[in-house]
């Protein structure tokens, strides 16, 4: 009756016959084709094809109007026109082979001889006749006065511990000087 006396009379409640367990129904399992089955709607409708049409203003690049024609169904699309210039599509190009296959003979280069001193020249950094013709060479007086008014140069490098801030005190030094 009362939960008490299903605890107390747990020994006496298994024996009688009253609750021995009763087969199952076997159930009988049927299937419903994919249409009735579903409940997302009108299934014929969601099946049908539509045909999208998207236009896009032209570019200064591209002038004039730009469509781009798709045909889309529930599980497939189609590309039916686009216009060219429209990004994403590019203009096949017919391209016309006037060699007939034959492949152009290679053009052999082999590295110029170089004498030392054009080399040592390389090794500096400056390279040789970079599209000026030489200047013609000053005279000793003319690059002594160059020289002396260029940029002041850092009287002497110091190996000082990293983190210091001396070499930036000589460069102060050097400029005030």
């Amino acid at each position: 009756m009362g939960l008490f006396d299903r605890l107390f009379n747990s020994g006496a409640g298994a024996a009688s016959p009253k609750n021995k367990p009763e087969p199952k129904k076997v159930a009988e399992t049927f299937f419903l084709d994919a249409d009735a089955s579903s409940t997302l709607g009108d299934v014929n409708f969601m099946r049908r094809s539509n045909t999208i049409r998207h236009t896009f203003p032209g570019t200064a690049s591209s002038p004039g109007n730009k469509e781009l024609v798709e045909e889309v169904a529930s599980m497939e699309a189609e590309l039916k026109k686009v216009t060219p210039g429209l990004g994403g599509v590019e203009p096949k190009e017919l391209e016309v082979n006037l060699t007939g296959g034959v492949p152009k003979p290679v053009k052999k280069t082999f590295a110029k001889p170089m004498s030392a001193a054009e080399l040592e020249q390389r090794k500096k950094g400056s390279a040789v006749a970079v599209n000026a013709p030489g200047a013609a060479a000053a005279p000793a007086a003319r690059k002594k006065e160059a020289e002396a008014s260029a940029q002041p140069q850092i009287s002497q490098l110091n190996t000082a511990k990293p983190g210091s801030i001396d070499p930036f005190k000589q460069m102060v030094k050097d400029l005030n000087a």
